[in-house]
């Protein structure tokens, strides 16, 4: 079993407020595969305090950008070197199955890369041109770290919702306390290690797991300067509500209910096999999950029986087991919470073509659920309305190519989506015209180096290369 009783605050390991630890459940037996201390406002003041010293005194803010680039070099080096136990980990207290674990590795190495030429290329200080040669005025603009960053990450993907925040902030020259969610001690623990190992001054960062009252302490508190958050829409509106009123720094990346959008000459076997990676990675528990699957009514049947035969082959079981695709639901609640939606659906007059709210035989003892397949859904449903967050698809006819684009829109998020087609130029077209920050053309992978987030209800800021290393930094001139 593996144990944290102590916090990372600081940049060194601390006797926390609460010695009592948390106990962590395997999401596919419940057994208790390990336990950690968790953060109390106590615990957040000192990383405050900590993260507020450091940055004051300049012992990291001041360090020049090369040497800051050299440091989370070495930590991403040293995350590389450990990926085979950070996947295992996250299998370990998620349930995300072990493919999707290990897959995600590479991905951690392109997102870091991206940042790291970001910040080699990036305009720390500049001297503009003046607009009228004449002028006797010269203006310098430099880009300067905002400060105190509370970074606030949830359970689904957290090296990845993690390194997207703390790289890009400490590369500006931020202290950071990252908090992350209690079902994460394990692994949130195990990067704490390699931030430790990768040599940041005294008080630069600070890793703490906690619960939702607590995470709330820390965006409250007076000494931070901005706030970073992934999580749920309505968490989000709470906390975009406390930095309005603290005039704080926020960027937000919230939920989705993405459309992946087949038009009518699409190889449709080669459509349902990308939805595979889609709309069903990471069990189902994914932002930028595509569930709304949108099919030509002339090709529709074909849509559903593809997508139905794809889900009924997919296996369901342990996330160690390599054959598993999906694995279990993090949480009994979160088991609960897909479980209804499924029977919501029914309930709705959707058709179940697959699945269903029952547990898979022989999975009793996990957070399992059925994957599942509703087609003659109506957009205005509610189980294609609202995020369910786990293996649940719904196939949605339109007639023509503008209906495909109304239906695509209409959602009060606008996160991700994909859109297939034969011609690549036209889904390049169609995907111009959907409203959401971040698409797919035949399955692409998502680049690191372009800005990622959400228009709408999914979220405020983007994340990733340059425009993300930006968010972290304020703009000053200097007149001379």
């Amino acid at each position: 079993m593996i144990t944290y009783d102590r916090l990372f605050i600081g940049g060194s390991w601390v006797e926390p407020s609460n010695p009592e630890l948390l106990d962590i459940a395997s999401p596919h037996d419940r057994s208790v595969v390990g336990a950690a201390a968790q953060a109390q406002p106590a615990d957040i003041d000192r990383a405050v305090a900590a993260a507020r010293a450091s940055f004051d005194a300049g012992v990291w803010r001041d360090t020049p950008p090369a040497e800051r680039i050299a440091v989370l070099r070495r930590f991403n080096t040293l995350r590389e070197e450990n990926a085979e136990q950070i996947a295992h980990l996250i299998s370990l207290e998620n349930g995300s199955a072990g493919w999707f674990t290990r897959a995600g590795q590479p991905g951690l190495t392109r997102q870091a890369n991206a940042y790291l030429k970001a910040a080699e290329e990036f305009g720390w200080e500049e001297t503009l041109v003046p607009s009228d040669p004449a002028s006797p005025v010269r203006s310098v603009v430099r880009r300067e770290a905002v400060g105190v960053v509370a970074a606030v990450i949830p359970w689904n993907s957290p090296f990845s919702s993690a390194t997207s925040k703390i790289i890009p902030a400490l590369l500006a020259g931020n202290s950071v306390v990252l908090k992350v969610s209690p079902e994460n001690s394990l692994s949130m623990g195990f990067l704490a290690e390699l931030v430790e190992r990768a040599g940041l001054p005294e008080g630069v960062i600070s890793v703490l797991p906690a619960d939702r009252e607590t995470s709330e302490y820390l965006v409250s508190h007076k000494d931070v300067d901005k706030i970073a958050f992934t999580g749920s829409t309505r968490a989000g509106r709470r906390i975009a509500a406390i930095a309005g009123e603290q005039l704080k720094r926020v960027s937000l990346e919230l939920g989705g209910k993405s459309a992946a959008v087949i038009l009518p000459d699409a190889d449709i076997d080669k459509a349902v096999a990308g939805v595979r990676f889609g709309s069903l990675l990471n069990n189902g528990e994914s932002c930028i999950a595509q569930t709304r699957i949108l099919a030509p009514r002339e090709r529709y049947e074909e849509v559903v029986t593809a997508l139905t035969e794809l889900v009924e082959s997919l296996k369901v079981g342990d996330p160690g087991d390599p054959d598993t695709f999906i694995g279990p639901m993090i949480r009994p609640d979160q088991q609960e919470r897909v479980r209804n939606y499924i029977q919501l659906g029914i309930d709705e007059g959707a058709r179940l073509v697959t699945g269903g709210p029952q547990i898979p035989a022989g999975l009793e003892q996990g957070n399992y659920v059925t994957p599942t397949v509703f087609a003659d859904v109506d957009n205005s449903m509610r189980i294609a309305q609202e995020e369910i967050f786990g293996p649940v698809l719904v196939v949605i006819a339109y007639d023509g190519e503008d209906d495909a684009v109304r239906i695509a829109n209409d959602s009060e998020y606008g996160l991700s989506g994909g859109v297939w087609s034969a011609d690549e130029e036209h889904a390049l077209a169609v995907a111009r015209r959907i409203r959401t920050g971040t698409l797919t053309v035949n399955g692409a992978s998502v680049a690191f180096d372009g800005p990622f987030g959400g228009f709408k209800a999914s979220g405020i800021g983007r994340e990733y290369g340059v425009v993300g290393l930006g968010t972290y930094t304020e703009y000053k001139t200097i007149t001379v």
